[in-house]
């Protein structure tokens, strides 16, 4: 959240929508489940390789990164891989969840390991989709 010099709120440009504070809570539920099983990256470089490799399969965006150029191409790159993406208000809070002490910007979960049913709840309501649906559909596919 930033503020102009007259103290009025201007929304970042990279931010496509808002997340309830309910879906944060789960989503930082999931990323400390999938730190303790699964597979992350972390951190815009390692975010941005995850997603044009196409290795991701959820991007999570800090919102309150200055300056904003640093995150911006994230939203536009997972939307052109497919790639489903959320964002959190506190980068200190999702370095937090996956373990740092240091705030982190974005994070790319690549396995969920055992925290796939809690990462397809936080999808269905980011996305408003059903994704048990999506990886039934995704190996069928590849079985052709």
């Amino acid at each position: 959240m930033r503020f102009n010099n007259q103290g009025v709120y201007m929304a970042d440009s990279y931010i496509k929508f808002k997340v309830s504070s309910d879906v944060v809570a789960k989503t930082y539920e999931a990323l400390q489940m999938t730190k303790q099983s699964g597979r992350l990256k972390k951190g815009i470089n390692e975010v941005t390789k995850s997603a044009e490799r196409g290795i991701a399969t959820f991007v999570v965006i800090a919102e309150d990164i200055t300056p904003e150029e640093v995150v911006m191409h994230l939203p536009g790159l997972c939307e052109q891989k497919n790639i489903p993406y959320s964002y959190v208000p506190s980068k200190l809070e999702l370095g937090k969840a996956i373990g740092m002490n240091v705030p982190c910007a974005a994070v790319a979960v690549e396995n969920p390991g055992n925290a796939k049913e809690a990462l397809n709840e936080v999808l269905s309501k980011v996305t408003g989709k059903s994704h048990k649906k999506e990886e039934k559909e995704a190996k069928e596919s590849k079985k052709e």
